[in-house]
């Protein structure tokens, strides 16, 4: 189920079913810097109802459908967040406005001219707030079997699947227990 050592930027925590806190029940958590001070990431899958053209408008038409801010987690939900993807995984040039999270996934500096990112830009997602996990609180929560930690891909942080549908498809591609699980139903007690 991985362990705190497998967790790095690009990886995934996905929520077990011991995890009942209504914030990440069901949820997979797309990590963008983990350290020795604590875990950050983005809640993916929770498309809200603010449209991007309503607040970012330049951003709109780089912005994967359905074109919303996702709720990003609970921290700072006042705060946007923007993750996109480049179709190459070489670290795009300091002052680009892009920043290397994992492979093709960078986080955008959305003060940057969107016009000057379109031609680096595959598709972008934005995230009003986020998830935080203070030293030592993550691995407090994987001990208890709450997350399960796996690899992330590019996709994952675009995908147009939300909620139990994308928990169960990053399940699918697991082996082991964690695949398994990827079948149950969403209420343990029905089956």
């Amino acid at each position: 189920m991985g362990r705190l050592d497998d967790v790095r930027p690009g990886s995934l925590l996905v929520a077990m079913p011991a995890l009942t806190d209504p914030t990440f029940a069901g949820g997979v958590v797309y990590v963008l810097d983990h350290s020795a001070t604590g875990t950050l990431g983005v809640v993916l899958g929770r498309p809200s109802e603010v449209r991007i053209r309503d607040v970012l408008p330049g951003w709109a038409e780089l912005a994967v459908e359905p074109g919303v801010f996702h709720v990003g987690g609970p921290c700072e939900t006042d705060t946007a967040l923007c993750l996109a993807t480049t179709g190459s995984a070489r670290p795009a040039d300091p002052d680009s406005g892009l920043r290397q999270v994992a492979g093709e996934v960078h986080l955008v500096d959305l003060d940057v001219d969107p016009d000057e990112l379109a031609g680096e830009i595959t598709g972008l997602r934005v995230f009003a707030g986020y998830a935080g996990w203070s030293d030592g609180q993550l691995a407090g929560e994987m001990a208890e079997g709450a997350w399960a930690c796996v690899a992330g891909t590019p996709a994952d942080v675009l995908a147009g699947s939300s909620g139990p549908e994308l928990w169960r498809s990053v399940l699918r591609r697991q082996r082991g227990r964690l695949a398994v699980l990827s079948t149950a139903p969403a209420d343990p007690a029905a089956n």
